[in-house]
């Protein structure tokens, strides 16, 4: 059968087909460190599962509104509110089944045919994909190590044609970790306004930040830059609820309204369990979230030093997420890719193979020279995976 040629040219996730193929070897008894997949290692908090057996109990089982309820969608105005100083109506906001989700929508209904959209690279994965989708271009604009892997205006500036219509920014990253300040978003605004971009920030992890940093976007910085920007989060990262699938968007109203209507013709409402759900994640107790993101700061510390003793190895130090993305380029030359393999692609598979350690190859970011090391699992896991990696880089082309 021939598929459709929009589909055609869509990869795979490589985290989703990495964790695949490393949950296969655990079948057959092979001790895996798995630092590929991207979701907290904690469970979801005793609140927010007893509140989604209470919507069972309820009969709060059926269809709902297509972009969420009201209810879920007040709890996201408020913590807008009180979080960010942000302030939205419920039109402006839209509840879909995962962030991923949502960001889809929106892509299908601001972007057309022939529209360029940037993308820094590294980039989640899921981006150049998702744009292709909608007949958008994704332009991909590579940023500098020693710069914390963050795009600058003069960057941006650069690779502005006038077919340009949108900018993704997605701070902290995935998969670096790094996080923008304001003064970095500030210089970044001037060329947004300067060129009437829209701005799609993806704030999934806005949460999880370190070292006492405080969180700021795009759409905070005025009234004018909120007006252009598209607000992406979600329940997955900060609550422990990837299976769950919540994510909303918060944005102009005209093109909030056209992506739910194209949510009608697709999946229909999120989970009703999970919307309620969602709501006592957003207004219950919040300890939880800091205990986790205390525990993700210990091991951040951990897993970088451990990364930074070994030989060769480079890397900035993340300022939130749960990602560290170090250059392994210096052992590059001890290996032999297959036709059509990248370097990175080449070191991950050396490594699930003969240390037993699951990562993500940088090429799949858009950033070869790397490999992408989540550190959200246990503190021993880590202590031994990184063990591992320095034993086989050892012992690498010997």
């Amino acid at each position: 059968m021939e598929l459709a040629r929009r589909i055609r040219q869509i990869p795979p996730s490589a985290t989703l087909a990495l964790n695949a193929k490393a949950n296969q070897l655990k079948a057959q008894g092979v001790d895996v460190v798995n630092f590929g997949v991207g979701e907290p290692d904690f469970d979801t908090p005793k609140n927010i599962r007893k509140a989604a057996i209470k919507a069972i109990e309820d009969g709060f089982t059926r269809y709902t509104p297509v972009g969420g309820i009201l209810e879920l969608k007040e709890a996201i105005i408020k913590t807008f509110h009180d979080r960010y100083h942000l302030s939205y109506s419920p039109a402006e906001i839209m509840v879909s089944c995962g962030g991923k989700h949502a960001l889809y929508n929106l892509f299908q209904v601001i972007f057309d045919q022939g529209d360029e959209v940037v993308v820094p690279a590294p980039f989640w994965v899921s981006y150049p994909p998702m744009l292709m989708l909608a007949e958008a271009k994704p332009v991909i604009i590579p940023t500098r190590e020693e710069n914390g892997f963050k795009l600058t205006a003069e960057e941006l500036k650069a690779q502005l044609t006038p077919k340009t219509k949108g900018l993704i920014l997605n701070s902290p990253s995935n998969p670096t970790g790094m996080v923008y300040t304001q003064a970095e978003l500030e210089a970044l605004a001037e060329v947004v306004l300067a060129h009437n971009l829209l701005v799609i920030s993806d704030d999934i992890y806005d949460r999880i930040l370190f070292d006492g940093a405080s969180f700021v976007n795009l759409a905070m910085l005025s009234p004018e830059l909120k007006a252009r920007t598209f607000v992406l989060n979600g329940l997955s990262k900060t609550y422990a609820m990837t299976g769950w699938r919540i994510g909303y968007a918060a944005g102009p109203s005209e093109a909030i309204q056209a992506a739910i209507n194209l949510q009608s013709q697709s999946t229909s409402n999120p989970t009703s369990i999970s919307q309620k759900a969602g709501v006592e994640a957003l207004t219950g107790p919040q300890d939880t979230v800091a205990a986790m993101v205390k525990e993700f700061a210990w091991r951040r510390d951990d897993i970088y030093n451990r990364i930074r003793a070994i030989p060769g190895l480079t890397t900035p130090k993340p300022g939130g997420a749960f990602y560290i993305f170090p250059n392994f380029s210096a052992y590059y030359d001890r290996l032999n890719p297959r036709p059509g393999q990248s370097h990175s692609q080449a070191l991950a598979e050396y490594l699930l193979e003969e240390a037993r350690v699951a990562a993500v190859p940088g090429a799949e970011f858009g950033e070869d020279r790397c490999i992408r090391l989540s550190y959200a699992t246990s503190r021993e896991r880590i202590a031994t995976g990184v063990e591992r990696i320095a034993a086989a880089l050892r012992n690498l082309g010997k």
